[in-house]
C-alpha cells in the first residue's frame, strides 16, 4: 500500500518488548510487522493532542499523514474502546485514490466503486452517482467472511 505504519505509547521499549513476545506474538504471527516506538514523557503525544498529562499516558489516536506531512485524518478514542483496522485500511486507500485522481469518495467507498469528480455540476446530484446498491460492491466481503488479509470483513488487498 505504500505506507509506514508506527505504533507509539507511553511505554518504555523494554514493555514494547514484552508486550510484542508475550503478548502480540499470541494473537498475531511473529506480533506486528511495524516497530513500537516509546513516547517517554508524552511529548510527541502532547503534539498531536493525545496526551493525558493526569493519567502520564497517550489516548488510542491514530493519524493518516499525507506525503507532504499533512495530518488528512485523525481518531482518537478512550483506552477502553478498540480501533477498527478495516476502516483504517479504507481510509488509506480513500485518500491515495482522492490524491492520485482528484476525484472525491463518498462515505464507505472502497476501491473499484465510483468515485466523485468535484466542481459546481455535482451539486444536489451526488444521489445520481453514489447510489446506496453501490455501497459494499464485490472490493468488499460480506460481514464474516475472510478477505485476503485475514480479517473478517476487511476490504481486500488491492493489486
Amino acid at each position: 500500500m505504500d505506507v509506514e505504519v508506527l505504533a507509539m505509547s507511553t511505554d518504555s521499549r523494554f514493555v514494547h518488548k514484552v508486550w510484542q513476545e508475550e503478548e502480540l506474538s499470541r494473537m498475531i504471527p511473529k506480533g506486528v510487522p511495524y516497530p513500537m516506538l516509546s513516547d517517554a514523557g508524552g511529548r510527541i503525544g502532547e503534539v498531536y493532542g493525545v496526551y493525558d498529562a493526569a493519567a502520564g499516558v497517550d489516548l488510542r489516536g491514530r493519524f493518516i499523514i499525507d506525503p507532504d506531512g499533512v495530518i488528512q485524518a485523525m481518531e482518537v478514542l478512550t483506552p477502553s474502546v478498540g480501533r477498527n483496522p478495516a476502516e483504517l485500511l479504507r481510509q488509506v486507500r480513500a485518500f491515495q485514490h482522492v490524491r492520485r485522481t482528484s476525484e472525491a469518495t463518498p462515505s464507505g467507498w472502497y476501491p473499484g466503486q465510483p468515485a466523485l469528480k468535484p466542481g459546481p455540476d455535482l451539486v444536489g446530484k451526488v444521489w445520481q452517482v453514489w447510489k446506496p446498491e453501490t455501497v459494499g460492491g464485490s472490493s468488499r466481503p460480506a460481514a464474516g467472511e475472510r478477505s485476503a488479509t485475514g480479517g473478517i470483513g476487511s476490504p481486500r488487498e488491492e493489486g
